[in-house]
């Protein structure tokens, strides 16, 4: 049976956090789905195919990961794409907290997909999209927590 794995999230901004986690996450695999969930309560800094377009860059000579956007439960995503597992990075307690409570949403929707949940490296702790955006409105400078291509893209719009 081949491993398959959603990393679901809106990755407004893909962050090094993030690339941290589906890089640790990659050797656990045979294929790694990164689903980037349409989130109606948000409204993202960045757009949907701006996300889609770093996250393909980034990712474009790895065979084993493919980029899908989706609207819905997330185990839907999970069903149409043939996942067996989520996998959820946890930076803080209160993550871990938080991501239980969606793992056991998701479990009693049905007996898959089975979450895994990878810690960040410590250096990642303080990355999160959320703060990331807040530097930007303000001005600050947040090149030390993307990926490159993500910079790029950021400055050369600002």
């Amino acid at each position: 049976m081949e491993r398959i794995c959603l990393f679901p999230g809106t990755f407004d901004p893909v962050t090094l956090g993030h690339t941290d986690i589906i890089g640790r996450a990659l050797p656990l695999f045979d294929k790694l789905y990164i689903g980037l969930g349409r989130n109606s309560n948000k409204a993202p800094m960045f757009s949907e195919e701006q996300r889609l377009e770093w996250l393909t860059e980034i990712y474009r000579g790895e065979p084993k990961i493919s980029v899908v956007a989706y609207d819905g439960l997330t185990v839907d995503c999970c069903k149409e794409i043939g996942a067996s597992f989520i996998m959820r990075g946890i930076r803080y307690v209160n993550d871990f907290e938080y991501e239980k409570a969606i793992a056991d949403m998701n479990r009693s929707l049905g007996n898959m997909p089975e979450t895994i949940f990878l810690t960040c490296l410590p250096k990642y702790t303080s990355i999160a999209s959320t703060l990331v955006r807040d530097v930007i409105k303000n001005g600050g400078d947040v090149a030390q927590f993307l990926p490159d291509v993500v910079k790029r893209s950021i400055y050369k719009n600002l």
